[in-house]
């Protein structure tokens, strides 16, 4: 890690820690130390085997797109990947940090750039149609209870919803409509050329058109790899679920059981998604208000409610951090060739 790579994730944690020591500071210390010594371990630890079994399915993901005649990726070697991507998601704007750090460790395994770069797209789109797939389940079970009683989060998941379509639909018209996509972007960069320079112009339109070739090269795996992809989408589907139902777990530990799981994990996915909007790394502060707001009409307590979210938010951000670092302290023994 760099020095610059270290301070984020420093900043990142204190950040945290201010979050919550502003949360708590109307508390009863006693009491929030009386519910944490008081915490069912046994649900607690449910949702820890959660959260390590769904970097655990993803790692297989990454060994199924992987493996060919000559390149293939042992367990310990390709579980590194999912650490990696956690931490670097964890500490850049947008979880932009999470794909070029993928790439990196698949390079310091040994895997040839090129074909990392086709194994992490493949993984990609498959990611995003199977979150949208969720969202949409979900929007359809849960939508109505979350637009009546938290209408302003309500427009901040439909816009997620509409971000996550147009990303889906970008990368379908790409795949299927190469050329008509092609002239489109170069339409809509007429207009862009009256408030920027020619030169600035020029290179924009030259970086969009690499990354679309691209794309649609890569694209063209995806076509003939159609049961490696099917067998993506499925373990994606359940590690998405292991990570939804994560929320579910955490209040069954404080001792909130009159909640269904099917609810939390509704109120889950709107809460990613509204994340998904914050340009902070993690959506640091979003997340925890998002929490707070979705998940106190079913928790009374505002300790229990408060450690909750101290919880969840240490189990579904920092624990990923705490691996990816430990994952880049330990880079691969020897590259194959």
């Amino acid at each position: 890690m760099t020095r610059k790579n270290k301070l984020a994730v420093l900043i990142m944690i204190l950040i945290g820690a201010g979050i919550f020591i502003y949360e708590a500071r109307d508390l009863n210390g006693a009491q929030l130390i009386h519910e944490l010594l008081t915490l069912d371990l046994k649900w607690l630890l449910v949702a820890f085997l959660l959260m390590f079994g769904s970097w655990i399915i993803e790692t297989f993901v990454v060994q199924i797109f992987i493996r060919s005649e000559a390149d293939d990726l042992d367990f310990k070697t390709a579980l590194r990947v999912p650490f990696v991507e956690q931490l670097f998601n964890a500490i850049t704007p947008m979880a932009s940090g999470g794909q070029p750090a993928q790439l990196f460790a698949l390079m310091q395994s040994g895997v040839e750039a090129g074909r990392a770069s086709s194994v992490l797209l493949m993984k990609f789109v498959v990611y995003q149609f199977m979150v949208l797939i969720n969202f949409v389940l979900t929007l359809f079970i849960g939508f109505d209870q979350v637009s009546k009683h938290f209408g302003a989060l309500a427009l901040f998941i439909v816009f997620g919803f509409v971000i996550h379509v147009v990303v889906i639909v970008g990368l379908l018209m790409v795949m299927y409509y190469y050329k008509f996509t092609k002239k489109l972007v170069n339409l809509v960069m007429i207009p862009i050329g009256w408030f920027v320079k020619p030169e600035k112009k020029l290179a924009m339109q030259s970086n969009l058109d690499h990354k679309i070739d691209t794309f649609y090269a890569e694209s063209l795996h995806l076509k003939r790899e159609k049961k490696r992809v099917i067998k993506a989408c499925l373990l994606t589907l359940v590690q998405l679920l292991f990570y939804y139902a994560v929320p579910y777990f955490v209040l069954l530990s404080l001792g909130v059981s009159h909640v269904s799981i099917v609810e939390v994990i509704v109120l889950h996915v709107m809460i990613v998604m509204i994340v998904s909007l914050f340009p902070i790394p993690g959506g640091t502060g979003g997340a925890e208000y998002s929490f707070k707001t979705l998940f106190a009409t079913y928790v009374a307590s505002p300790s229990k409610l408060i450690l909750g979210m101290l919880l969840w938010r240490f189990l579904t951000y920092y624990l990923g951090m705490i691996c990816g670092i430990i994952a880049m302290a330990f880079p691969p023994k020897s590259k194959r060739t």
